[in-house]
């Protein structure tokens, strides 16, 4: 058996080898299991020669920042903020807001290169909530994108309005089997 997807393609000149519009993907949890599935499926499509991007928006402690990224594998790029910490609250210290402003700025630059042919943004939907990346500026990130670039958000109490644009979201949930 064959299938075929088609989508009307957004006005891109990408080099990659099809014209398929992009998807947006969410994966929200109300604990913290769900990213390994994530990663899987980011490291699964580098190993197939995609070209994958991984940011971290609230992790940190190991200084590594968007100057240096880890390429775990051939087709797959990894950076984080520069911090010295994770970040689990709105209570952060301006040298800290000012780092995940730099690593948003950098992601949507690269992105809008056609760098990647899937991005994962971790931990957005509690950058947005703490109040340091703007729901409207990730709305207009994901509009503007290159349209055959595949997005996955991550993170627990997704806003309503990137529900909204979803072409796919994935609730994880945990069960309890007598």
């Amino acid at each position: 058996m064959v299938s075929q997807l088609e989508a009307p393609a957004r006005n891109s000149h990408s080099s990659l080898p099809y014209a398929i519009e992009g998807l947006v993907q969410v994966f929200t949890c109300p604990h913290r299991s769900f990213f390994t599935s994530v990663m899987a499926q980011a490291l699964r499509i580098a190993g197939q020669g995609t070209p994958v991007l991984v940011v971290q928006f609230l992790k940190g402690g190991i200084g590594q920042g968007y100057q240096h990224p880890i390429q775990l594998a051939q087709n797959l790029d990894w950076i984080r903020c520069n911090l010295s910490r994770c970040i689990d609250s709105s209570q952060v210290a301006e040298t800290e807001r000012q780092a995940l402003r730099e690593l948003w700025q950098h992601t949507q630059t690269i992105v809008s290169q056609n760098q990647y042919a899937l991005v994962v943004l971790d931990e957005l939907s509690l950058a947005i909530n703490f109040g340091l990346i703007s729901e409207l500026e990730v709305l207009t990130f994901l509009k503007d994108r290159p349209g055959q670039v595949d997005v996955i958000l991550t993170g627990p109490d997704m806003p309503e309005a990137l529900l909204e644009v979803a072409d796919q979201i994935t609730e994880l949930r945990r069960t309890h089997r007598p």
